[in-house]
C-alpha cells in the first residue's frame, strides 16, 4: 500500500526537471534549509490518500504498545538503534530505495535523519519511562497543528477554514479519546516535556519531507535518512548497552516497531505528506489515540470510555474536514 504513489511519484518527475530549467516556472532546489513545497494533489482524500492514512494510523498507533514493551528491558538508545536498524533493513530490501539523490539535497536528507529520526527515537522512549503510552500518544497528537503551523510559515499561507477547523476540531477529539487512560496513569513534567520536543521536530519534518519526496520518492529519501540516523544514534546505543537486560517480549517487539513502524509507516507517510501537503497528511496522527485504546481492548481487557467515544467521532470529523479540496490561491 505505502508504494501506490510510485505512478505519481513518475509523472511528476518531467515536471521537477523543467522547473530546475526554467527559473520562470520556481526553483526545486531552494538554498534555504528549512524549506516546504504544497501538496501534489490539493484535492480532497482519494483512495491512495485514505488508505495511506489507515496504514500509517495502524502501524504508528501500536509502536507506543512496542516502546513501552522494549524500555522494560532496553535502554531508550537501544531501542532507537533496534528500530532504526531494522527500517532502514527493509528499506533496503527494494532497489527503489537505492535511487540516486543529488549531493545539494544531502543537507536536507541529513536534517530529516536528525530531527524526524535520531532525535525523536531516542525521546520516545525516555519519555515512556516517565509517563504512559497514552499520554505520550494523546500528547503526539499535537503533530498536525505543529505542521500546520511551519508549513502556514514556510508557505507563507494559512490553511482553508475548513482545514483549520478539522485540525482544531481532530486535536480535541484526541484529547477526549486519550484522556480517561491519563487519568489513571502517572505524570512528570519532564516525559511531557521531552514528548512535546519530539513533536516540535516531527511538526518540522514533515515539512521538509514533502519537497524531498514529490523530487524522489520515498524511498530513497527515507533509507538515506534512516542510515544518518543510525550513525547519530549508535555512540548512544553503545554507552547505554550495560544499562539494558536481555528479554524475549522486548525483542520481539523491536521487530513490528521497526519493520513497520519506522520502515513501512515512514514511507507511508512520507508519500502521503507528498501528496496532500504536510497540514493534511499529518491528520494520520489523530488516529493514533484510537489504535491505541483498540488494541488495549484486544490484548488487555480495558474498556472504553464514553468519552473515548465521543472523541473519536470528532476525530473523524476533524479528519473529513481536513482531507477536503484545498481552496484555490
Amino acid at each position: 500500500m505505502p508504494f501506490l504513489g510510485r505512478k505519481r511519484e513518475e509523472h511528476l518527475r518531467p515536471v521537477l526537471r523543467q522547473q530546475e530549467l526554467d527559473p520562470n516556472v520556481g526553483p526545486t532546489r531552494p538554498a534555504r534549509l528549512l524549506h516546504t513545497s504544497p501538496g501534489s494533489r490539493p484535492e480532497a482524500f482519494g483512495p491512495v490518500e485514505w488508505g495511506l492514512l489507515v496504514a500509517v494510523s495502524f502501524m504508528w498507533g501500536s509502536s507506543f504498545l512496542f516502546i513501552a514493551i522494549g524500555v522494560d528491558s532496553f535502554a531508550p538508545g537501544v531501542v532507537a538503534f533496534a528500530r532504526l536498524s531494522l527500517g532502514a533493513g527493509t528499506l533496503a530490501l527494494f532497489p527503489r530505495a537505492r535511487t540516486r539523490v543529488e549531493a545539494e539535497d544531502w543537507r536536507r536528507v541529513a536534517a530529516l535523519g536528525v530531527l524526524w529520526m535520531a532525535v525523536p527515537f531516542v525521546l520516545f522512549p525516555l519519555a515512556e519511562q516517565r509517563i504512559s503510552s497514552a499520554l505520550a500518544g494523546m500528547l503526539n497528537g499535537a503533530v498536525p497543528l505543529f505542521s500546520a503551523l511551519f508549513a502556514a510559515i514556510l508557505l507563507k499561507k494559512l490553511p482553508g477554514r475548513g482545514q483549520a477547523a478539522g485540525l482544531v476540531l481532530g486535536f480535541v477529539g484526541v484529547v477526549a479519546i486519550a484522556s480517561p487512560a491519563v487519568g489513571e496513569s502517572s505524570f512528570t513534567a519532564v516525559g511531557v516535556l521531552l514528548i512535546l520536543l519530539a513533536v516540535f521536530l516531527y511538526g518540522i519534518s514533515f515539512n521538509l519531507a514533502v519537497p524531498l519526496q514529490q523530487r524522489y520518492g520515498a524511498l530513497p529519501v527515507l533509507l538515506r535518512a534512516q542510515l544518518v540516523a543510525l550513525a547519530a544514534v549508535t555512540p548512544v546505543a553503545a554507552v547505554q548497552l550495560p544499562q539494558s537486560q536481555w528479554s524475549w517480549p522486548s525483542a520481539l517487539a523491536m521487530l513490528p516497531l521497526g519493520v513497520f513502524g519506522t520502515g513501512v509507516a515512514l514511507v507511508a507517510m512520507t508519500n502521503l505528506a507528498g501528496r496532500a501537503g504536510a497540514a493534511r497528511g499529518s491528520i494520520a496522527i489523530y488516529f493514533l489515540p484510537l489504535v491505541a485504546v483498540i488494541l488495549g481492548v484486544i490484548f488487555r481487557d480495558e474498556t472504553i470510555a464514553a468519552l473515548s467515544l465521543v472523541g473519536t467521532a470528532l476525530v473523524l470529523g476533524g479528519a473529513w474536514l481536513t482531507s477536503r479540496k484545498e481552496p484555490s490561491a
